[in-house]
């Protein structure tokens, strides 16, 4: 997973949830003794309702996204949750991507892009904040792309 040019625009097109993802780029954990009160905010939408930044935050940050323009989402805190959310959508930009890892691991965000290496995810907890972030072909493969119904 790298970092990309802040600079480069997103197009949310019909996607809403999107404009909402991009005004929180930048929102960050801060340490061990302090906590971010807008990832807080991010964790109140799920059942987990985690007390603390340094918890897993990628589903709670879609569900927050989905939630300000007034869509339910999973209210779960795990990323596979999304799998079974919402309809099936092919990669466009503003669709929730759920990613599998060659080390196990699972996460959620919304597309951006793909070129011949990456994949481009917009999300929350990509390297402790919300930001985009190229993840690598060979080592990231999409479980599936959803879109809300609305």
């Amino acid at each position: 997973m790298g970092n990309i040019r802040e600079s480069q625009p997103i197009a949310a097109h019909n996607a809403p949830w999107l404009i909402v993802a991009t005004r929180e780029i930048g929102q960050k954990e801060l340490d061990k003794a302090r906590h971010n009160p807008k990832i807080l905010q991010y964790h109140a939408t799920t059942t987990l309702r985690a007390t603390a930044d340094e918890v897993p935050w990628c589903s709670a940050f879609v569900n927050w996204c989905l939630r300000e323009v007034g869509i339910a989402g999973t209210n779960s805190a795990e990323a596979r949750s999304w799998l079974h959310w919402g309809k099936v959508s092919a990669p466009m930009v503003g669709a929730i991507a759920v990613m599998h890892s060659v080390k196990g691991e699972n996460h959620v965000a919304f597309f951006l892009e793909e070129t011949a290496d990456h994949f481009i995810l917009l999300g929350g907890n990509q390297h402790d904040e919300v930001r985009k972030s190229l993840y690598r072909k060979g080592q990231w493969y999409p479980l599936g792309y959803r879109w809300a119904y609305h």
